[in-house]
C-alpha cells in the first residue's frame, strides 16, 4: 500500500484551529491524541461495554451494515476505525478466502486487540492490520471496492477531510457506508434517552471499564455529531452521489451510504 497523495484536502488544520472533544473545545492538533487515550483506556473492556450499553442491539445494527455493504468474493474492503475487528471479521466471512479486508485504526492497542480476537476465531489470513488516521489514510487512491466506518466518524478531528479521504481511496463505482450513533426525534425518547445517556452510561463505564470520563466523552461526542441530514449534505459536498440514510432504533443510530461514481 502506498501513502496517500498530497493535496490541499490533507493540509494541517493550523496551530490555532480548535475542535470538539465532547463538550470541550481543544486544539485541533491535540484531539487525535486525546481520542487515542480514551480508547487505550477502554480497549480491554470495549466489546463487553458495547453489549451492555446497547443491550446487544449494536450487533443487529452491524449486521444491517454488512447486509447493505454486501461484500462479494474477490473484493478489497476497507474497515476504518475498525477497532477490535468485529466488522472486519464479518466482512471476511461474506467474501470468503478470495476477499481482502484492510482494518485501519489510529489506535494500535485496539488493533492488537482485534488481531488477538481474529486469532481466537482461527482467522489468520485475509485481514491486513494498518495503523492510520481516517483523515490521512495510508491507502492508495482508487484501490478499494468499499469503505465502512462503524462508530468511528464522530471521533475524527475533521469529518469533511475524512469523507474526502474515503472518496479518494474508493475505486469508481465504490461504495461508502457509515454506521454511527445519531439523533433521535425528541418526541420519541426525549428525557428518558438523555437520562440513560448522561447518568447511566458514564456510571456503567466506571463500573465495568474503570473509566467514567471515557464514557462521558462518548455521550458528549454523540450529541456533538451532525444530524442525519447534515451528514448527508457533507457526503454530497465530498463528492458522493446517491446519498441516503436509514435510521435504526428511532435514530439512536443511523446508516449513511453513498457511491463514488
Amino acid at each position: 500500500m502506498t501513502a496517500p497523495e498530497t493535496s490541499a484536502d490533507h493540509a494541517d488544520p493550523g496551530e490555532g484551529a480548535e475542535a470538539d472533544f465532547g463538550y470541550r473545545r481543544v486544539k485541533a492538533s491535540e484531539k487525535a491524541g486525546l481520542v487515542r487515550g480514551v480508547f487505550d483506556s477502554v480497549a480491554s473492556r470495549y466489546d463487553v461495554m458495547n453489549d451492555l450499553m446497547s443491550g446487544g442491539i449494536h450487533r443487529l445494527w452491524k449486521a444491517a451494515l454488512i447486509n447493505h455493504l454486501n461484500p462479494r468474493p474477490g473484493e478489497t474492503l476497507l474497515d476504518v476505525a475498525g477497532g477490535t475487528g468485529d466488522v472486519a471479521r464479518a466482512i471476511l466471512r461474506r467474501t470468503g478466502p478470495s476477499g481482502r479486508v484492510i482494518l485501519c485504526d489510529i489506535n494500535e492497542v485496539m488493533l492488537n486487540r482485534g488481531r488477538d480476537r481474529a486469532i481466537d476465531a482461527n482467522i489468520v489470513s485475509g485481514i491486513a492490520y494498518v495503523a492510520g488516521d481516517a483523515e490521512f489514510l495510508p491507502i492508495a487512491s482508487s484501490s478499494v471496492d468499499a469503505y465502512a466506518i462503524a462508530f468511528g466518524l464522530r471521533n475524527v478531528t475533521r469529518i469533511d477531510a475524512a469523507l474526502r479521504e474515503a472518496r479518494r481511496v474508493l475505486r469508481p463505482g465504490g461504495r461508502f457506508f457509515c454506521l454511527e450513533f445519531s439523533h433521535v426525534a425528541p418526541s420519541v425518547l426525549g428525557r428518558a434517552y438523555d437520562l440513560y445517556s448522561f447518568a447511566f452510561l458514564p456510571a456503567l463505564g466506571q463500573l465495568v471499564a474503570g473509566d467514567r470520563e471515557a464514557y462521558q466523552y462518548l455521550v458528549e461526542s454523540i450529541r456533538r455529531f451532525p444530524h442525519q441530514a447534515a451528514l448527508a449534505a457533507s457526503l454530497r459536498e465530498a463528492g458522493f452521489e446517491q446519498v441516503r440514510w436509514r435510521d435504526f432504533t428511532f435514530g439512536v443510530a443511523a446508516l449513511h451510504s453513498g457511491w463514488r461514481l
